[in-house]
Formats: C-alpha cells, structure tokens, sequence
C-alpha cells in the first residue's frame, strides 16, 4: 500500500521532495502557505540539473488542520526551524500526527527534535540533514542544481527498532523517487558536520550583507574569523564525544569557500531572509550550539559575539515587520 506523505513547508525544498515522493508513489499532500494558489493551479514546476524541467502536481491544503481527518505514515517538516516560537512547529502539527506517524525533520540546526519528542514522546522522530540548494524563483516554480542528497537517522540515536525500520522505510522511499539518502546510526555528528559551514557563513553573511566571498574580500582578517568560529564548533562537537567532527575537516570546508573567491560566491539562508525581511533561524544555528558549549564548558568567544548580534538583527526585523503591518 503507498504510503501517505504530509509536506509541512513546501518552499523549495519541501517542493522537491513532493515530486521525489510522487516519483517513489507515495500519496503525497503539500501545506502551502503563500503559495497555495499557485501550487493548487499550476502544481509545482521544476527546473533542476538533476531531474531536468519537470512539473508535478498534488494534492495542496492551506493549513494543517485541511489535512486532519487521515491517517498520515509520515509528516515531513520542510519549514525552517524556528526554536523558541510559540506555538511550536509540534503544536502546529498535533491535528495530522497520529499514533504510527513518523515525524521527518528536515531542516538545519542542532537540538531541533526536542520539542517533537516532548509531543510525541512514541512517535518516531527520523531527523534529517538535507544537502540541497534550491530557490524558489516565484510561487510554485523552484530551480536546483545537481546535488540532492540526505542523511538520515533517528532521535535518539538509541531509538526503539520500530522508529529504526520506520527511517530505514524512509531512506527507501526516497531511492525509490530517484532521491538519495543515507541511513546513519547516529546522525547527529552529521549535523555537526554541516553546522562547520552553517554557524559561521549563515549568520555573517547576514550580518555583513555579503555572500561568503565577498565577506573573505572585504578584509584581510575576515577569513581567520570564520576559522576561529569552524574550530570553535569543532570544539563543542568533541566535548560531546564526536570525535569525527576535526579541523581536517573544517580545513577543507573553509578551502571550499576560498575556492569561490573568483566568482561572486553563495548566499546562505540567512542572507536571504534579510533581503526579504523574514525570521532567521537564529536559534537552531546559532543559540543552541552557543548554549551547549556554556554546558559543556567549552570557550566560543567568536560564537557567542556572532549569536548576539544576529540575535539583535532578527529581532530589529521583526519589530519592523511589526511597523510594516500598523
């Protein structure tokens, strides 16, 4: 029997896996926010250098509770992590999580899956980092380029066999819609692994309005202030006991960013949201980890310097957001 498959947060990347879904056979619904009309009249069209120009279309409600009323096998979370709102990504949720729903969180940052656990301390919580530069160019219309892959695992780590076969299932469906993913044991250290690149980039970049090139251009100083921060997360990765996590390759990800250097260089996330004036996930980049080094007594001066200057911006936006509306 095909799965039913709930898409929470069908931006660019919620909008590839419905097509990577629909690809695999799964019956999948989007929760569209601001682009319900589109996605409901056009469905969803793809420009990708993996996939080529597709287009799919499925079914779209506007809200959670539109989908409420049918059992869902899983509830895949494509929207940004937003530690510390209320009401919580997991409150939102409760009228589409059933007893058996595993619940797939796709989305950046660390000690994202505690408020799903506090919820839905039976359900399987199958976290997931996602390699995936997408934009969505205008309502409906996403592009991509040639990589898409995921690494996923459940939380914790040490999770019953059932919430185990349930991402296992998973990682099978999205090799059945020509995706690819990887099971871990535990995924955590590769959510560290990506937060070497994430913490610094994401929140300078913003800060400086720059892309990561241009940041590293505008003075002689910059670059040695990403390496501080990347050894810094370093750092707090190996107080957990992930010994993985080192600056072989921290190294290498800062050599990644110094080889764009003749080009223009990426926007990451955050810059994207202050261009458009929306939230940032400033928390589930930044504040947890800042929060877990002063637990595990682990210095990040450069972190925490970043934390609250971001911290400060996002909330400026916010109060304009605020003014905007009056």
């Amino acid at each position: 029997m095909a799965p039913n498959v709930l898409i929470f947060g069908a931006g660019a990347i919620g909008s590839i896996y419905v097509y990577i879904l629909d690809q695999a056979g799964a019956n999948v619904t989007a929760v569209c926010r601001s682009n319900y009309q589109a996605a409901k009249e056009h469905g969803f069209e793809i420009m990708s250098e993996k996939f080529g120009h597709v287009k799919v279309k499925s079914s779209v409600v506007r809200t959670v509770e539109e989908a409420s009323g049918q059992e869902w096998d899983y509830v895949l979370v494509c929207s940004k992590a937003m530690c510390g709102s209320r009401p919580t990504t997991a409150e939102i949720l409760k009228p589409v999580v059933g007893a058996k729903t595993a619940i797939v969180l796709l989305q950046n940052g660390i000690s994202i899956e505690e408020e799903y656990i506090e919820a839905y301390p039976s359900n399987p919580v199958i976290s997931v980092v996602v390699y995936l530069p997408a934009t969505q160019l205008a309502s409906g219309i996403i592009k991509m380029g040639d990589l898409e892959y995921l690494e996923v695992g459940t939380y914790p780590s040490d999770a019953p066999s059932s919430h185990k076969e349930a991402a296992s299932a998973f990682c099978d469906l999205i090799k059945a819609g020509k995706g690819h993913a990887i099971l871990y044991d535990d995924v955590q250290p590769r959510r560290w692994s990506k937060l070497i690149v994430n913490a610094p980039w994401n929140p300078l970049c913003a800060l400086a309005r720059s892309t990561d090139v241009a940041f590293m251009n505008a003075s002689p100083q910059a670059t040695d202030v990403v390496w501080s921060v990347m050894k810094e997360i370093v750092a707090i990765a190996n107080a957990l006991g992930y010994a993985e996590i080192n600056e072989e390759e921290a190294a290498f990800q800062l050599g990644r960013a110094k080889a764009r250097i003749p080009d223009k260089g990426i926007e990451p996330s955050m810059l994207a949201d202050i261009w458009l004036g929306r939230a940032m996930e400033v928390e589930a980049i930044v504040g947890n980890t800042v929060r877990i080094a002063e637990k595990k007594g682990v210095p990040a001066p450069g972190l925490t310097m970043i934390y609250v200057l971001t911290k400060a911006l996002d909330e400026s936006n916010a109060r304009q957001r605020i003014l905007k509306k009056l």
